[in-house]
This record gives C-alpha cells, structure tokens and sequence, in this order.
C-alpha cells in the first residue's frame, strides 16, 4: 500500500491528512509533506490527521516527533488526530502521546489551541 497526502487548512491551521501506510516505504514522502507544511506556516501549528493510516512503524513515529521539533523551532508546533483503535492505543503505549499532543479529531486540537 502506499501513502496518500493532502493539506487543507482549517481556519489559519493547516492540516496534513494521511491515508495509508507508514513504513519504510513511505518515510521519506511523509518527511516531505510535512516540512512542507511546516515551512510554509511557519508559527502555526500544524494538524497531522492519522484516522486514514492503518499502518505507522517506529520510523514513522521518529519522523512525526522530528516533525514536531522542527515546527518548534519555527515558534509552532505539531498536533496529531488519531481516534483509531488500535494506533492510538500504539500512540498511548510508547509514550508518543507525551512528546506530542493526540487528539480524537481536528476540531479538538483546534479548541486545544486556543
């Protein structure tokens, strides 16, 4: 399977959506999107929405938190949506949730926001 992207914007946040499967495979388009969305707005926080992933190695859990460093770094951050079963519960298990902020849907993380 591969990996699908797409970034919309919600209000003045973008939101990267992800379909797919984050592996080795896909690593480097997921490292992509997301420096791009990140560079492009800069100080916002940028909305990473899971829902449509079914797979996320490790690799891809470091890509996301070294996604999150970089839009810190910009003076935003990152925040990812997850309300799936079982990746979430991954999010949970290996201390993900702690780094980064996890929310059930895009609206959460925008009234998390401020």
């Amino acid at each position: 399977m591969e990996l699908s992207a797409h970034i919309s914007t919600i209000g003045s946040c973008p939101v990267v959506s992800l379909t797919g499967e984050i592996d080795m495979a896909t690593l480097p388009q997921l490292h992509n999107v997301l420096t791009r969305a990140i560079f492009e707005h800069r100080t916002a926080t940028v909305i990473v929405d899971l829902d449509g992933v079914v797979v996320c190695d490790d690799a891809g859990l470091g890509v996301l938190l070294g996604a999150a460093g970089r839009a810190r770094e910009s003076d935003g951050d990152l925040v990812v949506v997850c309300s799936v079963g079982p990746l979430r519960s991954r999010l949970t298990r290996t201390g993900f949730d702690r780094a980064i902020m996890v929310t059930d849907t895009a609206a959460a993380a925008i009234a998390d926001i401020g």
